[in-house]
């Protein structure tokens, strides 16, 4: 721990105390000597304008409020913290290049002069961190639109491309929430036409527009009841539970993995390790399942194991025709 996190960790410690903080829990706490602990505690009273005062009968340290609440000056954060915010800028980048620049510019040369402060370069920290995406799709021109749509409360008229069924229609919306899901980005809204809440992912709106249509606000916990209680992207309440089990070598894998925050695992007599899961539309389950291949035996329900033999038999066929096995 260099001084700035000794700072940065003493603050919070005063900050925190109902009574006055021994010299001792100091030491501990900042992981530090008492010649350390001294000599941080003068920095931030001369340096800060900490208004650290010591308790001889309590034989502690405390923040003197007389004057109101101290907090440190400008933007503090740990080299944990800092580190994180660069990752979240480069997500941004990636995302949408040119997204917020302006107004982040800023905050990203006041997180450079913190870096640099505790020794660290923050564009050396940016040249060594990458975020990779696999089958992303760009968000296309509308993005910024419906984002503004979004935070605006504001209605909109689209004309939607269904990339399963390859028709399109004309929509009335209310967009409630945008949500990043395996790096492609989709809209949460309600549908005027269906009266329903629908999922619509961005590249695939072609046109659009304002709409007449008076803005529909939906709760977060009926967006989450219709979007976050099943597996994967598809919406619908949870109606089946999967029980997938994997192979011991693949298990190393799969019991460190969350595939749905109501899953259960746990590890079979027979050495394989058991996953359940709850999902309603098959369609992106299957999918992963498949990318597992003979690692995978799906034991429950029947139809899921159907549909899935199935599919293997007829990837099989394609590489076996005529009898060849080999």
């Amino acid at each position: 721990m260099d001084r700035f996190d000794r700072i940065y960790q003493l603050h919070h410690l005063l900050v925190g105390a109902r009574w006055p903080v021994s010299r001792r829990r100091i030491e501990e706490e900042l992981e530090c000597s008492a010649r350390t602990a001294k000599r941080t505690i003068q920095v931030m009273r001369d340096y800060l304008g900490a208004p650290i005062e010591y308790n001889r009968e309590r034989n502690g340290y405390f923040y003197d409020k007389t004057q109101g609440e101290f907090e440190l000056p400008g933007l503090w954060f740990n080299a944990s913290e800092l580190q994180a915010l660069l990752l979240m800028q480069q997500l941004l980048h990636q995302v949408k290049p040119g997204l917020l620049d302006s107004q982040l510019a800023p905050v990203r040369q006041r997180i450079d002069k913190l870096l640099d402060q505790q020794h660290l370069s923050g564009k050396g920290i940016r040249n060594r961190i990458r975020l990779l995406s696999l089958a992303s799709r760009p968000p296309g021109e509308h993005f910024l639109a419906l984002a503004e749509a979004l935070v605006g409360r504001r209605p909109l008229f689209i004309r939607y491309h269904a990339r399963g069924a390859g028709q399109k229609s004309e929509r009335h919306i209310s967009p409630q929430r945008l949500t990043r899901y395996r790096d492609n980005w989709y809209l949460e809204a309600w549908c005027h036409l269906r009266q329903d809440l629908r999922l619509f992912a961005i590249e695939r709106i072609e046109l659009l527009g304002a709409s007449p249509e008076p803005y529909r606000e939906i709760s977060r916990q009926r967006l989450d009841q219709a979007f976050d209680s099943s597996y994967g992207i598809f919406r619908g309440p949870s109606r089946h539970l999967a029980v997938l089990a994997f192979t011991p070598e693949r298990a190393r894998w799969i019991e460190q993995e969350q595939w749905h925050p109501d899953q259960q695992g746990r590890w079979r007599d027979d050495g394989r390790f058991e996953l359940r899961i709850p999902f309603s539309n098959p369609t992106e389950l299957i999918l992963d399942i498949l990318r597992y291949g003979p690692d995978v035996e799906v034991l429950a329900p029947d139809f899921l194991r159907e549909e899935v033999a199935a599919r293997l038999k007829r990837a099989a066929a394609q590489y076996f025709q005529g009898g060849d096995t080999k």
